[in-house]
């Protein structure tokens, strides 16, 4: 075991402290990664603070983990020293079931081993990014492009793939039209990836004053979600619509948006549960669904498309000294659009 630095909650609600945290040698297929960069995500406030329920502690959260590989394990094949690498959400899976194979991980039927607050398979438990170094088998390691920089490709290991899978999944695309409802850390990836796409984009949000920022990053229409006159006059109007909202929506309102076999999907996680009319859905033959991240494979391809299109997320850089900070700013909807921890000040 190895002894690195990191920033962990020591309980349920506490303010995360910096620490020291036991990292595995490398193994036989394993990738030493010194952390460069790491992404706050909104789930990492729900997992420190319990608000998903009961949590292991103490937790270093991250899932958004962005650095250069130093060492390698002998029997690594897609990695070498010196290579630009990736952790999103998980560190494994069975690799055994339907999905697995499929390249599915995320949906493993037995249980994704999450990047931070799980035990893995080796009886261990996981910490994440908010560290200076991981170790991670190297199959659920990602290749970052050279043409992504380090700190604002860090995020797409979660906002981007968060929005990717599903927006690809639905078919976003040239004809298509798509609302991003909620213009925040997911948000705004969603944005960029179906203008990316093709499809006709249009924010929901509930006020403008992010409008000149939505519009810049490609959406084509911006509304305000305050207004009642938005949902008049955008009923039966998108083929999709992917929420990112992590709050309770009255759904049936948004379900009236989507024209018939239209999907609203959801990647924001309310800690708190919904009620629902069915006839919101019955109504217009239409979908109400939920997504994850993507498995690996797909992982990689969002990763290549954002270096293709030049789509990095637009982040705000914080020493790890300001992440309690940068937690209460979230969630008080205060940043453009993600918080990125400089690992070398941890």
């Amino acid at each position: 075991m190895t002894t690195v630095a990191a920033y962990a909650a020591p309980a349920g609600k506490a303010p995360l402290e910096r620490t020291t945290i036991e990292r595995r040698e490398v193994g036989e297929n394993d990738v030493l990664i010194e952390i460069r960069f790491a992404g706050i995500c909104h789930s990492d406030i729900h997992m420190a603070r319990e608000g998903w329920g009961e949590a292991i502690f103490p937790m270093v959260p991250g899932h958004e983990i962005a650095g250069v590989v130093t060492e390698v394990g002998s029997g690594v094949t897609k990695f070498e020293v010196g290579d630009h690498a990736g952790v999103g959400c998980m560190v494994d899976s069975c690799r055994e079931c339907d999905n697995c194979k499929a390249g599915l991980e995320q949906y493993c039927a037995k249980g994704n081993v999450q990047t931070y607050g799980a035990v893995g398979r080796d009886g261990e438990v996981t910490y994440g990014g908010y560290s200076t170094h991981i170790v991670v088998d190297q199959d659920f390691a990602l290749r970052i492009p050279d043409g992504l920089s380090l700190d604002v490709a860090a995020p797409l290991l979660c906002a981007g793939i968060t929005t990717y899978s599903p927006l690809k999944h639905w078919n976003a695309g040239p004809g298509k039209k798509v609302a991003v409802l909620g213009m925040g850390g997911l948000g705004h990836m969603g944005v960029k990836i179906a203008h990316a796409l093709g499809a006709e984009v249009t924010v929901l949000s509930q006020s403008l004053r992010k409008k000149d920022d939505g519009l810049k990053l490609g959406a084509d229409h911006y509304y305000a979600t305050s207004d009642p006159e938005t949902f008049e006059k955008l009923r039966g109007s998108f083929d999709l619509i992917l929420s990112t909202v992590s709050a309770p929506l009255d759904f049936g309102a948004y379900l009236s948006l989507l024209k018939t076999d239209g999907a609203l999907v959801n990647v924001g996680a309310p800690e708190e549960p919904i009620s629902l009319n069915l006839f919101s859905v019955i109504g217009g033959r239409k979908t109400l669904a939920g997504s994850m991240i993507g498995g690996i494979r797909e992982t990689q391809e969002m990763l290549d498309f954002c270096a293709e299109h030049g789509i990095g997320a637009e982040i705000e850089l914080i020493s790890a000294s300001e992440i309690n900070e940068a937690y209460e700013r979230v969630l008080a909807s205060d940043v453009r659009y993600r918080f990125v921890i400089d690992a070398a000040t941890i």
